[in-house]
């Protein structure tokens, strides 16, 4: 069956999990993310302090790599450590810092109101605080204490989008549980939507992409008019150069017929010239027979 497959899956996360936050307790960790790659297995710890999690020249991450490839059969796993951008709004690290400073003998009150006041001065929308067990010290009956402020979401989907976690304290006089929630302060619940204001912002969207279709148009126009420009002046050129090459050919045309004419008459003149010497040739030859008789 394929839903093994996925349940096995999330068991063995959860497992991760688990080991993760025992080992890593002194590093406040967070979560982890499993990312995939054709090549190896990325495995991604969010910290609290991530000098703790990697260890003395990174001996914590290469133990925790040998343990990830053969106890939980992570196929090339790769660690890497990721600070926390705020621990005051995650509500893990907050719960199980609570139930740490419970144990040691803080007040729980204390602790619990200065824990929700940390996380509204760091900008969360809202959050919930549930303390309940062995409240009042020993021989008190167990009783709860909610502490909330701000804005909530506690079921349906939307309640997915809240920050959760629990956790137990063990003190003297009883056992504790914590049960925090905390909205961060860039999530967007879907009722919280002004739609007038969407519509706006919709509209204003429409109107600048037209500004920009229009002034693609425009700025086309110019460039074909351009390039129109640019063809008519080439073929005006071409005209003026066929126009020159023809001056040319009748400049050598009439060239060619005054040289040829030129030819021909001092042909003629030839032609004449040796005329007259043939006939003067002649008539010495006529006086010289003379003479001689």
């Amino acid at each position: 069956m394929i839903e093994r497959t996925f349940i096995k899956k999330n068991m063995n996360r959860m497992e991760m999990e688990d080991y993760l936050t025992k080992k890593l307790d002194r590093a406040g960790f967070s979560h982890l993310e499993i990312i995939k790659t054709p090549l190896v297995t990325r495995i991604v710890l969010h910290v609290a302090k991530p000098g703790m999690a990697i260890g003395k020249s990174g001996a914590t991450i290469k133990q925790l790599t040998e343990i990830m490839g053969t106890k939980y059969k992570i196929d090339n796993p790769q660690i890497e450590i990721q600070e926390l951008k705020d621990q005051r709004l995650d509500a893990k690290v907050q719960v199980e810092k609570m139930a740490s400073m419970i144990e040691k003998g803080f007040q729980w009150r204390s602790v619990a109101f200065r824990t929700v006041k940390d996380a509204v001065d760091a900008g969360a929308q809202g959050v919930e605080l549930v303390v309940k067990g062995k409240l009042s010290g020993k021989g008190g009956r167990k009783r709860k204490q909610r502490i909330a402020h701000g804005y909530l979401k506690k079921i349906g989907e939307q309640a997915k989008m809240v920050d959760f976690a629990k956790a137990a304290a063990y003190p003297k006089a009883g056992a504790i549980g914590l049960r925090l929630k905390i909205v961060h302060p860039g999530i967007v619940f879907p009722d919280k939507v002004d739609v007038n204001k969407v519509i706006k912002d919709l509209k204003n969207v429409e109107k600048e992409i037209k500004e920009q279709a229009e002034k693609k148009a425009e700025t086309a126009k110019k460039v074909i008019e351009d390039l129109d420009k640019d063809a008519q002046n080439a073929e005006r050129e071409k005209l003026t150069e066929e126009d020159k090459s023809e001056e040319n050919k009748k400049a050598k045309e009439k060239l060619h017929n005054i040289l040829e004419k030129e030819m021909n008459e001092n042909k003629g003149k030839a032609k004449v010239e040796e005329k007259e010497f043939e006939k003067k040739a002649e008539t010495k030859k006529e006086k010289t027979k003379d003479e001689k008789k």
